[in-house]
């Protein structure tokens, strides 16, 4: 799964494996010719759509729709001889498989979000789970700190794109906006080569609803950016945003390019005002225009996620979209990658080992316009799991360590979040008494209501603190605007660096990690106002709740 988040599995790093592991042969894997008709991207160059569905119609293929905003067209042709021939020609920026099955419809008008104040008195004292929410206490998000002085105007619109939103769960409903979330995935019960993916649908049409997660990944993502004050479990950073899913994950964690690019441009379109991205584009891990050991439809692929996205990144961000995203849990320096053991992870068990460089990209957290968040532990400490680089991490966020303090695992160091009952009862993490079972999920019952929360550490953890941040600024600094408020991304990121706690490398600055049975050295680079480890610094609720603009 590419979520940028762990389950506390115990799993080593792929910087603790790297070491010795051989080059895999070329070709094979997710771009393989199969000789059957396929469906692509066909991105074209500036006032080039005329001319591009010429060419692919030329090359053998059909147009079947196009998106002006990104300038590209969904076109079909005949495996990877029709796409060779269509990228050579002028009005071609770049290609990509699509994927998806379906195409999200149109959702119903139906009842606008329950306000919290329907619910019970908002008040500003601690959530019942406070106590356990050591990343909300290092942030200054409190009933004394960013809570009591600004914690968040519910005009302002956060979008989720992730695995499904649980818009009912008792700590996220108050704050879901359900008319306006949309899912743009359809299920896949299996891959391309008939292997289980997303298992048995579970909806008509495989069509998930849109406050559905059937992963519970995205129930947490969106659980710390905004779980409202209710006397009912925690609260996330800015409890009085608005939610909105934007589902661009299959159930079993894979994004792939084009419901990316649908979410974005509908973020963009329906004033959404900041994003959480909380994974990366499958089925690389790693994009690389011109790997030598990729085949010539693999590397046309991975152009064609770089271009795609951009493009997407672009018009959301133009449109007033903040952009913020999980740098990554490889435990990589960015800028100096050497080996990706996890692609393509589509078809299922494709993985082979690429040596690989600093031109290679992993998207959208090294995309251009987007702010990467990397994980610290209760100590402050870079997690030993977070990918980092001087170029590459912006702001730093807790996102939790499980060794971080004496070396022992503790999952009470990771971030507790609300997590759907149903996952956690398919996992057997819950009995049939309803009584969790372990540690890691924990309950939280009032006045007849019961939620649950589960403990998960990841990159994708900390983001969110990140994004939630951005929701304040964009709460006290926010023009009026048709959908609520308004703020440049721009102004929102320099607002972030501003009210960020500088921290420095660790001395020495080559930092041991001891963690899953292994151990690595990742050297941090920079000065103490920006550094690989810790970007411009961690986030400030607090600060961000009072400083003057």
């Amino acid at each position: 799964m590419n979520r940028w988040s762990k389950r506390l599995a115990g799993a080593a790093t792929a910087a603790l494996m790297a070491a010795g592991l051989a080059a895999g042969a070329p070709g094979g894997g997710a771009a393989a010719d199969s000789g059957k008709l396929r469906d692509y991207l066909v991105f074209y160059t500036d006032g080039a759509q005329a001319r591009a569905i010429a060419a692919i119609r030329a090359s053998g293929g059909v147009p079947l729709s196009t998106e002006p905003k990104l300038g590209y067209v969904v076109a079909r042709g005949p495996g990877d001889g029709f796409a060779e021939t269509l990228e050579a020609d002028a009005a071609v920026a770049g290609i990509s498989s699509d994927r998806t099955i379906g195409h999200a419809t149109a959702t119903p008008v139906l009842p606008a979000r329950v306000n919290a104040s329907d619910i019970r008195a908002v008040t500003f004292g601690e959530e019942p789970l406070a106590g356990r929410q050591w990343d909300m206490k290092m942030i200054g998000a409190t009933a004394t700190g960013s809570y009591a002085a600004a914690p968040g105007s519910e005009k302002v619109l956060v979008g989720v794109i992730d695995t499904g939103v649980d818009g009912k769960h008792p700590d996220i409903a108050p704050n879901f906006d359900r008319e306006l979330s949309r899912n743009f995935v359809t299920d896949r019960p299996e891959d391309s080569n008939g292997k289980e993916l997303d298992g048995p649908c579970e909806f008509k049409s495989c069509k998930d609803p849109v406050d559905w997660d059937d992963d519970g990944h995205g129930t947490h993502v969106a659980s710390t950016i905004a779980s409202p004050i209710n006397d009912l479990g925690i609260a996330g950073v800015a409890p009085k945003v608005t939610l909105v899913n934007l589902r661009a994950g299959q159930d079993a964690g894979l994004f792939f390019l084009k419901p990316s690019l649908d979410a974005l441009t509908y973020a963009a379109d329906n004033g959404i005002d900041v994003v959480n991205m909380s994974y990366y584009i499958d089925p690389w891990l790693f994009n690389c225009k011109a790997n030598p050991r990729d085949s010539k439809a693999e590397q046309r692929e991975q152009r064609g996620v770089i271009t795609g996205m951009q493009r997407a990144l672009d018009y959301a961000r133009k449109h007033g979209v903040t952009l913020i995203s999980a740098i990554g849990n490889e435990g990589t320096d960015l800028g100096k990658p050497r080996v990706d053991t996890g692609s393509p992870d589509y078809p299922l068990d494709s993985q082979r080992l690429r040596r690989i460089d600093n031109s290679c990209l992993s998207v959208p957290a090294e995309s251009k316009g987007v702010i990467s968040v990397s994980s610290v532990g209760p100590g402050k400490n870079k997690a030993y799991y977070s990918d980092y680089g001087i170029e590459q991490t912006d702001l730093s966020a807790p996102g939790g360590d499980e060794y971080d303090g004496d070396g022992r695992p503790d999952i009470a160091r990771t971030i507790l979040a609300a997590a759907p009952e149903h996952v956690l009862r398919a996992s057997g993490l819950i009995g049939e008494d309803g009584q969790p079972r372990g540690g890691s999920v924990v309950r939280d019952c009032r006045a007849g209501t019961c939620a649950y929360y589960q403990y998960l550490a990841g990159t994708s953890m900390a983001a969110p603190h990140a994004t939630g941040v951005a929701a304040i600024l964009i709460s006290r600094f926010g023009k009026p605007s048709k959908d609520g408020v308004t703020m440049p991304p721009a102004d929102v990121q320099r607002l972030l660096y501003a009210t960020a706690t500088h921290k420095a490398c660790p001395s020495p600055r080559k930092y041991v990690y001891r963690a899953s049975g292994g151990e690595s050295t990742h050297v941090c680079e920079g000065s103490k106002s920006r550094n690989g480890f810790y970007g411009r610094g961690l986030v400030d609720a607090a600060k961000a709740a009072t400083t003057p603009r």
